[in-house]
């Protein structure tokens, strides 16, 4: 196995070739028989101000080594150094994972994984902000909800920088518990601070949840997009057609996204031949991600809210732009970016970032925008849940209903 000082050595002489590669599409760049390299000037120049700037890292290292009182350990100093490239960037979406970060997120998209049950990101002010509690887990039975903002894990500060450490943190032991400290704003405009003690479970989502309602309307609710959604989405759907359903209701609310294959696969089902999305780096490169000419042809409505994110927005955009559902609800999340994750070295480590932003069908970008549903439905504070065990209360749902019944006696 490769050691720590040697493996920052070699990347510094990877991003000096990287450097040397660059340098050949914006200078002058003769590389002549024996090896014998011609650079311009100017070339020259950015390419010892590089190696310079890299070299300082290796620098400080080693003076930490020499002159630290206590122990310098070079490992964590380079796990340190990576963490810290890849947070200057000030993306909370992107981060470098220690091999158990890694090997949990690796976890996450296959559908289970041991914790609480809580999906986060950065709030505008640096705080953890929870996109959604996952349905049946210790973090909606705890009473966490969307919106609500982590500000203390068992007695620590932590914000959005580090939310890598409070992510491993929060995870844990099936059978233990944490205490969060919740930061919760109210309908008035004040917030409310409180401890919240959640246990730590291991948890095998759930993400489709079907129903037969009345009047041959379906229901399938989607609570995220991990490897295994779209194939139990269509077999929820085609128990639901043997059972007579003539609509259907897609329920994405409080749904924070995850793997795009999966909503794209759902998609495809029901759009016909088209654009479901489409991404684009920083270089200008485009992929397409489309739908064949085969569609289910059933009326849809998308129900949709603020705890509606990324992968979902990718479906609730498609459809909205083709007109294919009716989306009713609240203004989704706003989250238009896409994450790569790769690993990264030999020592099970990896790096999750961001690399492209997606686009709906007419070329619109949703980030920190959100989707506005076709038409705005508010569930009461009062209600007592949603989805069809709470159907008596879930006015969203009922107004669902509603349209699509509309739709079948025109």
């Amino acid at each position: 196995m490769v050691s720590k000082k040697k493996y920052i050595l070699t990347i510094v002489l990877v991003f000096l070739v990287t450097a040397f590669l660059t340098l050949s599409l914006g200078n002058v760049l003769l590389v002549e028989t024996g090896n014998r390299v011609v650079l311009s000037k100017d070339a020259y120049t950015e390419m010892k101000d590089m190696y310079e700037k890299y070299a300082k890292q290796e620098s400080v290292m080693r003076i930490a080594k020499r002159d630290f009182l206590y122990e310098a350990d070079e490992d964590k100093m380079l796990e340190g150094a990576l963490e810290g490239t890849l947070s200057a960037l000030g993306d909370p979406y992107t981060q470098f994972m220690s091999k158990e970060e890694f090997a949990a997120l690796m976890q996450d998209t296959e559908g289970s994984y041991e914790g609480i049950g809580v999906y986060i990101t950065a709030s505008d002010d640096n705080k953890i902000l929870i996109v959604s509690p996952i349905e049946d887990t210790p973090a909606e039975k705890a009473g966490l909800k969307t919106g609500d903002k982590i500000v203390k894990i068992n007695g620590t500060e932590y914000t959005a920088d580090k939310m890598d450490q409070a992510v491993s943190i929060m995870k844990g032991m099936p059978g233990t518990n944490v205490t969060l400290t919740i930061e919760r704003e109210n309908a008035d405009g004040t917030q409310d601070v409180s401890d919240i003690v959640v246990n730590r479970e291991k948890i095998r989502i759930k993400t489709i949840k079907p129903s037969m309602l009345n009047d041959g309307v379906g229901y399938i609710r989607i609570t995220t997009f991990d490897m295994q959604t779209a194939d139990d989405f269509k077999a929820a759907y085609n128990d639901l057609k043997k059972q007579g359903m003539k609509s259907l209701v897609i329920d994405l609310r409080y749904n924070p996204g995850g793997i795009i294959d999966a909503t794209v696969d759902i998609s495809n089902m029901f759009l016909g031949e088209g654009i479901i999305t489409y991404t684009k780096t920083k270089a200008g490169e485009v992929e397409y991600f489309k739908s064949d000419a085969n569609k289910e042809d059933i009326p849809i409505v998308l129900l949709i809210n603020k705890g509606s994110a990324s992968a979902s927005e990718i479906m609730a955009g498609a459809m909205k732009d083709t007109g294919r559902a009716t989306l009713i609800g609240t203004k989704t999340f706003g989250k238009g970016i896409v994450q790569r994750v790769q690993r990264f070295g030999n020592d099970g480590e990896g790096i999750k970032m961001t690399v492209s932003e997606y686009f709906t069908p007419n070329g619109i970008n949703i980030h920190k925008i959100g989707i506005e549903p076709d038409v705005e439905s508010v569930l009461p504070e009062d209600a007592k849940g949603y989805g069809y065990e709470f159907y008596d209360t879930d006015t969203q749902l009922q107004k669902a209903v509603e349209v699509l019944k509309g739709k079948m006696n025109q």
